[in-house]
């Protein structure tokens, strides 16, 4: 065989190769676009991943984690009082204090819907605070690019928190 030949034989091995490798595989194996929801994984989950203690007394837990190919997105959502709700706010380290929301959101379940949850963001009078936890330099969260807190009034000194982190 000669160089040509051999240089030939190469090329093609090499493009074979190449387009296996980029192939999205069998039916019912995972693609680059699939996401899904986590089997078993919960609030405990999603506040383990948050640096977030679930308080004393909060009621009606809950949280889910979705797994997608290029950040996994961690959902937790429970009632508590407002000055635990504050203090949760306050403990993300948002260098602005959660504010009013103020963008009419009318979008489909997205992430809370999995819990049977409305969109924080389609709630009238939700307060909101975002923070990048590097960004501010909370080691205690380093891993974490992005968390959010939404608080709902639900009247009567209680409200339902929702946390969002990825």
């Amino acid at each position: 065989m000669g160089r040509q030949a051999r240089g030939s034989l190469v090329v093609a091995l090499m493009s074979a190769l190449l387009l296996t490798s980029c192939s999205t595989g069998t039916t019912g194996s995972t693609t680059r676009d699939s996401t899904y929801w986590e089997k078993g994984a919960g609030a405990a989950e999603a506040a383990a991943y948050m640096k977030i203690q679930i308080p004393k007394g909060a009621t009606d837990v809950k949280g889910a984690v979705r797994v997608n190919p290029r950040e996994d997105d961690y959902i937790l959502s429970f009632r508590t009082d407002r000055t635990t709700a504050a203090r949760i706010a306050e403990d993300l380290r948002s260098e602005e204090p959660p504010a009013p929301w103020g963008i009419k959101a009318t979008q489909e379940s997205e992430l809370f819907g999995h819990l049977g949850l409305a969109e924080p963001k389609t709630l009238k009078d939700s307060l909101w605070a975002g923070v990048c936890p590097p960004c501010v330099k909370d080691d205690r969260r380093r891993h974490v690019a992005w968390m959010e807190i939404y608080i709902e009034n639900l009247g009567a000194e209680r409200t339902r928190v929702y946390l969002h982190a990825f």
